[in-house]
């Protein structure tokens, strides 16, 4: 006698549904995961750049000239700036601030991240699915906690 083998259609279909519920509860989580991985370069960058600044001003007591190509405290790029762009503002003899700009291309438009030489730590934007925090600090989750 012929016994049939395999898997009935509403077998594979239960199974389908039971997959896609799965990787419809994964999948945000996940990409909050990714997410905050990638602010890890910008706050990492920006608390280097603040070391090499006090660096600089520690040997010429001025801050201004840093940030420049050859200097101790030159902008991140490259492989150091893959998902933020990094610039150097308030230059002065006693003053600077080092913003990151998140880059739309690497998924990181509306983040900007500043420190200043008082390591005052401020969060200027943060995407509209973000909650910016309400204090001085980077906002590192999406509901806006430090």
């Amino acid at each position: 006698m012929y016994r049939a083998r395999g898997f009935t259609l509403i077998e594979i279909l239960i199974v389908v549904v039971i997959v896609g519920v799965l990787a419809a509860v994964a999948y945000p989580g996940y990409s909050d995961y990714v997410t905050r991985s990638k602010i890890a370069e910008a706050t990492s960058n920006l608390l280097d750049m603040r070391n090499k600044m006090e660096q600089f001003f520690l040997d010429n007591r001025t801050y201004a000239g840093t940030c420049a190509t050859g200097t101790v405290a030159p902008i991140p790029t490259g492989d150091n700036a893959k998902y933020f762009d990094y610039a150097c503002t308030n230059l002065s003899g006693t003053t600077y601030t080092v913003t990151a700009t998140g880059k739309t291309g690497a998924g990181m438009g509306g983040f900007v991240y500043t420190i200043d030489q008082n390591n005052v730590r401020t969060t200027l934007g943060v995407p509209p699915t973000w909650t910016a925090p309400s204090t001085s600090c980077w906002a590192l989750r999406k509901d806006g906690s430090c």
